[in-house]
């Protein structure tokens, strides 16, 4: 069975974008060397795919310590700590641009996804997005999303979606699992990288990862929504109305959140196979959305999303990308075709792939968080022909 959140790709750059393929025994296969890339293009503004919400966005970044816990990785660092981006509804021409990572991370993550393609970090680093940090609140109070990246990669491939939300009237916590990535920096200058990675799974495997970004998510929803919150608009927050969604073990993460924190009203599962066994177990009622590559996550292709199919027993949804890539769902595609270095074997533009996971994302929280009708989920292809509505 294939393994959707550990498969690789074959080597390009982008591919970035692709994880190092792990076997069953959780041993690790490293990455074929990326062809360099042309200098003209060394030189290219990367930008991400304009908001398409009505609000300017905002964005703060926490430093949040579970003083109750141990970090599960690595005990002797003490209590878990999590670096949280916040994204919000906010003012506009207010704040200042929002940088898109760190040079360190960006150096880490080209280390890791993309050796020898002669991409600097800071060409990754200086990545234009469109939240503003400083930025003050728009009046009102937004349902919460939470959203949780791909394994080994940072938070930040996510930030298209996230800022996409954020425009169209959520607050969203996009969070990094620590020492699940290739590199966090955190506000004392110290970047943590991986430390389960490359076929160093801990005790329990993937349960046991989806088991610790569970209790993650949980904290992160305590401390955002708390009296005494540590994030400043902490009261433009709707309590009563929280999703979450996640790209690969970040999307088996969602069910697994759910299963233990009914806070979490709805999930999104982006082209995650599940880890945890009854992968639906827990979710209930509440709503849940699959949204996958045709290839690997059509029905038959991944048993775990037929079984979630199965036990899903409330408002659910089965759709899949044609001539998408596993991650053509988050930032990593559309950067790379920017650069020149297109995903080898993706038929789909990076935009359009992108375009497509904000239509059915947000469209599905604007449904089940704001109670908003969506014939976008009712007829997928009318808007997308590449996407189909999966009824096994």
């Amino acid at each position: 069975m294939r393994r959707t959140h550990r498969i690789a790709a074959s080597g390009t750059l982008a591919i970035v974008l692709s994880l190092p393929l792990v076997l069953p025994a959780a041993s690790a296969q490293a990455a074929t060397p990326a062809p360099a890339v042309t200098t003209a293009a060394r030189d290219v503004q990367l930008t991400l795919p304009r908001p398409t919400g009505p609000h300017a966005v905002g964005r703060s970044t926490l430093d949040l310590v579970d003083t109750h816990r141990p970090d599960p990785w690595v005990p002797a660092a003490g209590p878990r700590r999590l670096m949280v981006s916040v994204f919000y509804p906010a003012r506009p021409h207010t704040g200042a641009p929002a940088t898109y990572m760190s040079t360190e991370e960006a150096a880490l993550l080209l280390q890791r996804r993309a050796p020898g393609a002669g991409i600097p970090p800071a060409t990754l680093s200086g990545t234009r997005s469109w939240a503003r940090t400083g930025a003050r609140p728009a009046p009102g109070r937004f349902p919460l999303v939470v959203l949780s990246p791909g394994f080994t990669l940072p938070r930040t491939t996510l930030t298209g979606l996230a800022e996409d939300l954020a425009s169209r009237g959520y607050v969203v916590a996009l969070v990094n699992h620590t020492y699940e990535d290739s590199g966090t920096t955190f506000p004392d200058g110290s970047t943590l990288t991986c430390a389960i990675c490359g076929g160093n799974l801990p005790p329990g495997g993937w349960v046991a990862v989806n088991e610790s970004r569970a209790t993650d998510v949980s904290f992160v929803i305590d401390q955002l929504t708390s009296r005494h919150s540590p994030w400043p608009y902490h009261r433009t927050i709707d309590r009563n109305r929280i999703g979450m969604a996640g790209h690969s073990v970040g999307g088996s993460a969602a069910a697994s959140a759910m299963a233990v924190d009914r806070r979490v009203r709805a999930g999104v599962d982006m082209d995650g196979t599940f880890d945890v066994v009854p992968p639906a177990a827990g979710v209930g009622e509440r709503p849940f959305l699959l949204l996958g590559t045709e290839s690997a996550h059509a029905p038959g292709k991944d048993t775990s999303w037929d079984q979630a199919w199965a036990d899903l027993g409330g408002w659910k949804r089965w759709l899949t990308v044609a001539g998408a890539d596993h991650f053509n769902f988050n930032d990593l595609p559309a950067l790379a075709s920017q650069l020149g270095l297109p995903l080898p074997g993706e038929t789909i533009a990076p935009e359009r792939a992108a375009a497509i996971t904000r239509a059915y994302v947000g469209a599905f929280f604007d449904l089940q968080l704001k109670g908003i009708p969506q014939p976008l989920l009712d007829n997928p292809s009318r808007a997308y022909p590449e996407v189909t509505f999966q009824h096994p």
